[in-house]
């Protein structure tokens, strides 16, 4: 274990090469003052670092259970003041149900609402900033169908995140 104490933050895994586009279309758009990260989809924002030896065990049970998880780059989604790519993927959150279950309790009120996948690649900028890259890339973001690797859990360190640990889906 060695979040340290720090707020544990559950993503999953995209695959390479959605990865390195989106998080080359991250560091093209989004304020590199505040870029701290890669791309990534968030399933749980701030699980308390006090369950980490429960979340790595849960984690790891799922991922070793389940395949790669189907999922849709649907297009972009507008975040007011950002933008981001949108994703469905209803065995995602069937999944991100099971582990809500499972964490019951210590869920803050952001993780306790079903998320809207997506990955972020422009946030906090003007509207009109956000408005005018969704036109530009609007027409070249063509929906296609991916699997999700596995699941990731990360310790919130005040902006970078370090990567705890990851486990591949082999079910």
């Amino acid at each position: 274990m060695t979040g340290e104490g720090a707020p544990l933050i559950v993503t999953a895994e995209l695959p390479q090469d959605l990865y390195s586009w989106a998080n080359q279309l991250r560091q093209d758009h989004f304020p590199p003052e505040r870029n701290f990260l890669k791309a990534h989809v968030t399933l749980f924002h701030a699980l308390p670092p006090s369950a980490e030896g429960e979340v790595r065990s849960c984690l790891a049970a799922m991922a070793a259970r389940l395949a790669p998880v189907p999922a849709r780059l649907e297009g972009l989604m507008k975040l007011g003041k950002g933008t981001a790519l949108e994703i469905s993927s209803p065995a995602m959150t069937d999944l991100w149900e099971d582990l809500a279950d499972r964490f019951h309790g210590m869920l803050t009120p952001q993780d306790e609402h079903r998320p809207r996948l997506h990955i972020t690649i422009q946030n906090k900028v003007g509207i009109e900033e956000a408005k005018a890259l969704q036109a530009e890339l609007g027409p070249r973001i063509l929906a296609r169908d991916f699997a999700f690797r596995g699941l990731e859990l990360h310790a919130y360190r005040g902006g970078p995140w370090e990567l705890l640990h990851r486990w591949r889906f082999r079910g």
